[in-house]
């Protein structure tokens, strides 16, 4: 019997229902965000922690599970979202702030660090304006300058304290790993980083073992030391090993260290490192895709797997037949999802486990092991019903080069129908971003509006390895765009598509793809839509927040390649050769894809005689954050396909009492 928690529903309204397919669509139930993002039980089970998503902001909330009520609350400023958060002892959150201004950006670091008690006030530990407090050897250093920090080890033994990584002002620092009294806010240094802008882990008894960083190079190297007061020592440089490797956890005895290892093909694998003898083997390796998300022993810090998205996201262990695979397996089989324990009680009990699948946003559920019953405690996007939501589909297909390509189809609820109308959606980033096994809602609103809608994970994408990812360099409007055409020809082939009746959209680098691809291929699509999207790759070099990051525009560079050569793969200098209507939307505070180049394409399309409608709102970022301003993107997006696809438009809006 599902128990809904009364202060999640007070702070985050259900409303809306799913429409049924080929029905108007009704928008509000799609923009409608998330009850919440997160949620983690307190080591005594008495409290839980959870991050909700508002307007343009997330604030992270104490429940008290006897009653439900809201024990103590943090609300950031606007564009301030609680990010990592997790318990300090019995009674005490810490967590960080991270910065996005808008929907789609990646949040940014803050290097914040805040800690919130179950019936206290917020009190920030670390960040700007916050005098840095100090140990008897840190005061001729006392300061008030600005001091960032990241946390490595709560030290769930020692819940007064917790092992810090701190960062100081500049973009060639070598970092240190301090003792962060969490009562007093002062700190205490443990040892200095052997690497620039490294980071640190700890062993199972709170001792920093490793850190990792890169040289001027930028080749990564990762070091290792026996304990407190050891030497650093060497031991992987990316490139004499053909990849990175980072620390992910140790055995229970610290006698083995586990490292998640970048290969020079294939995906990625989970090595077990002996350090006395120093061998490794290998203990996870999947044929097709990456460790994801690492699986931890029940209120421990050992890893004993990961959750890997192939086809379908599943568990994968170290020790298959072990306690801990057959726990995750029969959670798996009883939920009949994906789960994830996201955290336990002290006495590893009582568990808190996310289910989702790709027509279910995700469910949380308290999981008795001992009773073996499970309490369904909140839904993600419980307005949705799984069984009326459309599946997404695997699909695996060769590009012209021989490479091996996988995404996902996800056609109307119900329908196994072929020749449909489709909307080709490659996803953003590019680089290390994928399309995965989850509920998508762009995807699952062009579904219900009656479209087939395909989703390909092109070279450059992430979660396939590095060689995978490194075949994306430098290739915008190359290979890149030719995986996402072949992949849209491989629809029709196999008759899922009407070949006469194809549109490509896509957000930020998909808004990209999506003119390139009306760009290269006149006659393959019907239409293209662009949300936020970059335009002209030489402005990303002088405008723009990637080009302010630490190596932003050697990253440009290597990665998007030489601003000499990228007007020829503009979309911005090809609009003669778009034969098809075109919608394009933006923001005015768009630090990501500035607005300027949607008001460039603009004006190109329109001097080539293109048919261009156009959405901007000055006080959006990258993405559309005010529901308002998100119904009509959307009410427009759907009209616009529909013109020339066929598809159902949106529902209109409830007229204002």
């Amino acid at each position: 019997m599902k128990h809904s928690i009364p202060a999640l529903a007070l702070l985050c309204s259900l409303a809306f229902a799913a429409g049924a397919a080929h029905a108007q669509v009704d928008i509000d139930a799609y923009i409608k965000r998330d009850k919440f993002t997160n949620i983690k039980l307190s080591p005594t089970g008495e409290y839980l922690a959870a991050t909700l998503p508002l307007e343009d902001r997330t604030v992270l909330v104490i429940l008290r599970r006897a009653d439900n009520a809201v024990s103590s609350k943090f609300t950031p400023e606007k564009n301030g979202h609680v990010g990592a958060f997790d318990w300090s002892g019995d009674r005490r959150v810490v967590f960080d702030v991270n910065k996005k201004s808008g929907l789609l950006d990646t949040p940014q670091k803050t290097y914040e660090l805040y800690k919130l008690d179950v019936d206290g006030s917020p009190d920030i530990l670390i960040g700007v304006g916050k005098a840095n407090k100090a140990t008897d050897a840190h005061k001729a250093a006392r300061t008030t300058a600005y001091v960032g920090a990241q946390v490595v080890d709560l030290l769930p033994a020692d819940e007064r304290y917790a092992v810090i990584n701190v960062l100081e002002p500049g973009e060639a620092r070598y970092t240190s790993a301090e003792r962060l009294d969490l009562q007093s806010g002062r700190r205490a240094p443990i040892t200095r980083s052997p690497v620039r802008n490294s980071q640190f882990a700890t062993d199972n008894a709170g001792v920093v073992r490793f850190a990792w960083g890169s040289d001027v190079s930028n080749n990564q190297l990762l070091y290792y030391r026996d304990g407190d007061g050891a030497q650093w020592r060497m031991i992987h440089s990316e490139i004499e090993a053909g990849g990175q490797a980072v620390p992910v956890g140790f055995s229970e005895d610290n006698r083995i260290a586990y490292l998640e290892v970048e290969n020079r093909k294939g995906p990625d694998t989970i090595v077990a490192w002996d350090i006395a003898a120093d061998t490794r083997k290998v203990v996870l390796q999947d044929a097709v895709a990456d460790p994801g998300t690492i699986l931890y022993r029940p209120n421990s810090q050992v890893p004993v797997g990961a959750l890997v998205t192939g086809d379908k996201t599943q568990s994968v262990f170290f020790e298959p037949e072990g306690a801990d695979a057959r726990l995750y397996h029969s959670l798996e089989a009883a939920f009949g999802s994906a789960v994830h324990v996201t955290s336990t009680d002290k006495a590893g009990n009582l568990l808190l486990v996310q289910s989702w699948t790709d027509r279910n946003p995700g469910d949380f559920y308290l999981f008795d092991k001992a009773a073996k019953k499970a309490e369904h405690v909140v839904g993600r996007r419980d307005w949705f019903d799984p069984a009326k939501m459309a599946q997404a589909e695997p699909i695996t297909l060769k590009a012209r080069d021989g490479l091996a390509l996988h995404g996902y189809l996800t056609r109307p609820a119900g329908s196994q129908g072929k020749a449909l109308p489709m909307v080709v959606m490659p996803h953003g980033g590019p680089f290390g971003v994928f399309d995965g096994w989850a509920f998508d809602g762009e995807a699952q609103m062009l579904a219900n509006a009656g479209y087939a809608v395909l989703q390909v994970n092109f070279r450059g994408s992430g979660n396939y390895g590095r060689a995978f990812e490194e075949a994306g360099s430098q290739q915008w409007g190359g290979t890149m765009q030719d995986d996402v055409t072949d992949a849209t020809r491989w629809a029709i082939q196999q008759g899922y598509a009407d070949a006469n009746r194809i549109c490509i959209y896509g957000a930020s680098y998909g808004g990209y793809a999506a003119l390139m691809g009306v760009a290269k291929e006149p006659s393959l699509y019907k239409c293209a839509a662009g949300y936020v999207g970059v335009y002209d790759l030489p402005m990303m070099f002088s405008g723009g927040d990637v080009r302010e990051t630490l190596r932003g525009e050697t990253y440009l560079r290597e990665w998007v390649g030489d601003p000499a050569q990228l007007s020829k793969v503009s979309p911005v200098n090809l609009a003669a050769q778009i034969k098809v209507p075109v919608f394009l939307a933006a923001g005015g505070e768009d630090e990501r894809a500035p607005i300027e180049h949607t008001r460039k394409m603009e004006a190109s399309l329109r001097k080539a005689g293109v048919p261009v409608q156009t959405l901007y709102y000055p006080t959006e970022g990258h993405g559309f954050y005010t529901p308002e301003h998100q119904r009509e993107y959307y009410t427009q997006l759907l009209a616009f396909l529909s013109k020339s696809l066929g598809g159902q438009p949106a529902k209109a809006a409830p007229a204002s009492p």
